[in-house]
């Protein structure tokens, strides 16, 4: 039995095989030069100094990201509300700046204000304070960055609120930023004062229709649910209106200041 013959390639055939192997060759050469650029995009990368614990280039990516967010930001974006039926303990998560002894009775809250001439003299209020302003009571959702996120029934005083009564910023462009600290000034964030002053941002000090506890941040808290709970610092012990952008715990750490949702 013979064995059937191979066909004799056509002039188009070998034209075919021809351009295949051409191309063949060209992905083959693309593919290796974007490795390289790759590898060496990812070399000079990992080489570039650091800003606030990012590389340089990310830094500059996050910073571009949230002054996005920024631009978009009103008072008339509300986070979303839920029934109170809804709402539950959220996880007691993290102990930064919770870990010192602390005396409820005698805690108070400091706080430097801002005026044309420059920082006001620090001023010093009571829980008493702070609840003497109206009471705002909501409901939402605490996403946390780590992917988890629960409702919560929150109360307390409006920031805004806070600020107008006693006068603590006499102009929102002389103090763009608030910094706000723990007592032992273990955990600090910085927020923008658009986003401080917006309606949903609470000094906080109940929590499902209880005081708060110290695991979650009695006797003062702040609520800002535009942001990620690493914004929503506990147990606040200082506050300061300042021109310039204040240090952040986790931005240190590589995290995107701004933190918005």
């Amino acid at each position: 039995m013979t064995s059937p013959q191979r066909p004799t390639p056509t002039p188009d055939d070998e034209a075919v095989e021809q351009e295949a192997a051409r191309r063949s060759r060209r992905a083959f050469l693309t593919a290796g030069i974007a490795s390289l650029a790759a590898l060496g995009g990812w070399r000079w990368l990992v080489t570039r100094p650091t800003d606030d614990g990012a590389l340089w280039p990310l830094r500059r990516v996050l910073d571009v990201n949230g002054k996005i967010s920024k631009e978009f930001l009103s008072n008339a974006d509300l986070a979303p509300v839920f029934p109170r039926s809804r709402a539950k303990a959220p996880r007691i998560n993290g102990s930064l700046g919770l870990k010192s002894p602390l005396d409820t009775a005698a805690w108070r809250l400091q706080v430097q204000g801002m005026r044309a001439d420059g920082p006001a003299p620090v001023r010093t209020f009571s829980l008493a304070d702070i609840q003497a302003l109206p009471r705002v009571e909501m409901t939402t959702e605490l996403k946390c960055i780590e992917g988890w996120s629960v409702v919560v029934n929150w109360a307390g005083a409006r920031f805004s609120d806070f600020v107008t009564r006693y006068q603590l910023a006499s102009a929102a462009d002389l103090a763009p930023y608030v910094h706000l600290v723990t007592p032992d000034q273990k955990y600090y964030v910085g927020l923008d004062m658009q986003s401080a002053l917006h309606p949903q941002t609470l000094l906080c000090y109940e929590m499902n229709g209880q005081p708060l506890t110290l695991e979650h941040g009695a006797p003062l808290r702040l609520v800002t649910p535009l942001k990620y709970g690493i914004k929503h610092i506990k147990r606040i012990g200082s506050i300061a209106f300042t021109r310039q952008r204040p240090a952040d715990y986790w931005a240190q750490r590589g995290y995107d200041w701004y933190s918005g949702l």
